[in-house]
């Protein structure tokens, strides 16, 4: 009975991980129904764990509960797209000033390292160009880290980390209707750049030009017909 006890924390946190990264993904596309007993199943855990991970990530925005009705994957919009990309340049914006102000040489070979890394891992996954390479995601994320991360403000940060997972299902939703690369990499290294050389003006309207662009590339797809998201797979062993 201890030992159960012990283990429904950590598979209710398991849960909660996958739930979240598919959530991110789009494994679970936008609007689904999240059927408590096939989640349990899929995961191999049980329906109570299942349920206390669906409720905190319906506390983080990504899951909506509907009264009587259960869980869904949180749904998407151009206005909803439009509104978290002017939020999320305002707060990081605010994050990257501060942090240029407080940096040291740590936070400085911080970035660097983290640019380094991201540089050298493919965008798109080897097995289908149709989808995010889940290393560079990651890398990706903490780029963008690294660049606040001297901010003294520990609830600016949440809030930035919180957009940032926001904004991240727009980019990860459009990324198999976008195939055409653009220049990623020289946006990146001109935005470190201008961090190191603790260049606020410049490095925050690189960072807004970099957010926006992204979000013109995926408005047009906020709106997913009921149809198409019927269709989709999750992703999930399939």
């Amino acid at each position: 009975m201890l030992e159960a006890a012990k283990k429904e924390p950590n598979l209710t946190e398991s849960a909660y991980s996958s739930l979240r990264a598919d959530l991110l993904a789009c494994r679970l596309r936008p609007g689904e129904k999240l059927s408590i007993a096939s989640l349990s199943t899929d995961l191999g855990v049980s329906l109570g764990a299942v349920r206390e991970a669906l409720a905190r990530l319906t506390a983080e925005g990504l899951v909506i509960a509907e009264t009587n009705r259960g869980f869904r994957a949180a749904p998407v919009s151009e206005s909803e797209l439009l509104d978290l990309t002017s939020a999320r340049i305002e707060m990081e914006s605010a994050c990257l000033r501060r942090a240029i102000r407080n940096g040291d040489v740590t936070w400085e070979s911080e970035i660097v390292a983290a640019h380094h890394l991201m540089s050298r891992i493919p965008e798109r996954a080897a097995d289908d160009t149709g989808r995010l390479n889940e290393a560079w995601a990651e890398a990706h994320r903490d780029f963008h880290s690294a660049l606040v991360s001297a901010c003294d403000s520990p609830w600016r940060l949440r809030l930035r980390e919180f957009l940032y997972d926001q904004t991240e299902r727009y980019r990860q939703l459009s990324v198999p209707a976008l195939p055409t690369e653009r220049n990623l990499a020289t946006e990146h290294q001109a935005l470190m750049e201008a961090t190191l050389a603790r260049d606020e003006e410049h490095a925050c309207k690189l960072l807004a030009e970099h957010l926006n662009i992204t979000a013109g590339r995926v408005r047009v797809l906020a709106e997913p017909s009921a149809e198409n998201s019927k269709t989709q797979m999750r992703g999930r062993g399939k």
